[in-house]
């Protein structure tokens, strides 16, 4: 169980002892050891580092976040792998054929579906007729039925006037925010799994360094949408990306999701996705693990015996104090 630490105001950062160390004019030093550090936001641009950050959150298999003077994150720095099985594992994804990728992008797509209609159902008592468009989606969704489905499912979340874009209205900007956060814990346990991130299963642009991640994360977006949506059930969202609505939706990767068998926490589900995949690739078989059904809270999770012994060793409070934001995940 790691860290997301977000950063936004000014602020110098530093290693000392394999920690990150926080200095803020008139507040206390703030330490968090850099192994505990899934990700790292951003979000000031009077924010200084040492060179010894970048390094030790690399070795500690951490990824940080860069945002810009709009709050939005403008980049993204990944350690290159923290896997001994690389070779191998990008050997097997490099020589994956096309019909297995055909068949996993069709399970992600039937997967992201379900889930939209999920988070319906949950703020409307009805899935907008997505369980039925899921089971129609053909081999590498040749029906293009995830557009579809976004046709349909955005009006319903949010209203018919409301219009999913990344400079669009509120909550786009909340939406942005936690999908680029996503991204990053999803290329960072690829990484973690000595899978490519460039070569994507769907998503093939040359100017995207990021394909699998993006063909990966797609089912756990709706996550993200549910945490949105609960923050404002009326539309209200105000300064989408003040400290309320940010550390809210960090919050998302504390929560528990069914993914297999098991009920794990959001950031653990992506980790076991990404090992799935590359056992896709290893064996050649479709049999994905995927998340099927909305978020809980930790004590509204069906406790199995491996369940327990995750939660008995865990920690997966969400703190929010002063201006440094820290979700455990």
């Amino acid at each position: 169980m790691r860290r997301i630490i977000e950063i936004s105001s000014p602020a110098r950062l530093s290693i000392r002892r394999q920690q990150l160390l926080i200095r803020r004019d008139g507040k206390p030093d703030a330490q968090v050891p850099a192994e505990d550090i899934s990700i790292l936001v951003v979000d000031h641009p009077a924010v200084t580092y040492s060179q010894a950050v970048f390094t030790t959150l690399a070795e500690k298999a951490g990824a940080i976040v860069l945002c810009g003077a709009d709050h939005k994150p403008a980049g993204t720095f990944l350690p290159l792998t923290a896997n001994n099985l690389v070779s191998a594992r990008q050997g097997h994804q490099l020589a994956a054929s096309k019909p297995l990728n055909k068949r996993l992008w069709k399970k992600i797509v039937q997967a992201k579906i379900r889930q939209h209609g999920r988070v319906l159902a949950h703020f409307s008592l009805r899935d907008h007729g997505l369980e039925e468009l899921a089971r129609r989606v053909k081999v590498a969704d040749l029906g293009n039925l995830e557009a579809q489905a976004a046709q349909r499912y955005w009006p319903a979340l949010l209203g018919p006037n409301f219009r999913r874009r990344r400079d669009g209205g509120p909550p786009n900007s909340l939406l942005n925010y936690g999908y680029t956060v996503l991204r990053a814990a999803v290329a960072r346990a690829l990484t973690g799994s000595g899978l490519l991130a460039t070569h994507g299963i769907y998503h093939r642009r040359r100017d995207n360094p990021f394909c699998l991640a993006d063909d990966l994360m797609e089912p756990f977006r709706p996550y993200i949408d549910h945490r949105v949506v609960a923050l404002a059930p009326k539309g209200g969202w105000g300064d989408s990306l003040d400290q309320t609505g940010k550390a809210a939706v960090l919050g998302a990767f504390n929560d528990w999701v069914p993914i297999g068998d098991v009920h794990r926490p959001l950031s653990l589900a992506i980790h076991s996705i990404a090992g799935s995949l590359a056992r896709c690739f290893a064996e050649k078989h479709d049999q994905l693990s995927l998340p099927h059904g909305l978020a809980r809270s930790e004590e509204n999770v069906p406790t199995t015996e491996e369940d327990k012994g995750r939660k008995n060793g865990s920690d997966d409070t969400a703190l929010l104090a002063d201006d440094v934001g820290s979700c455990l995940i």
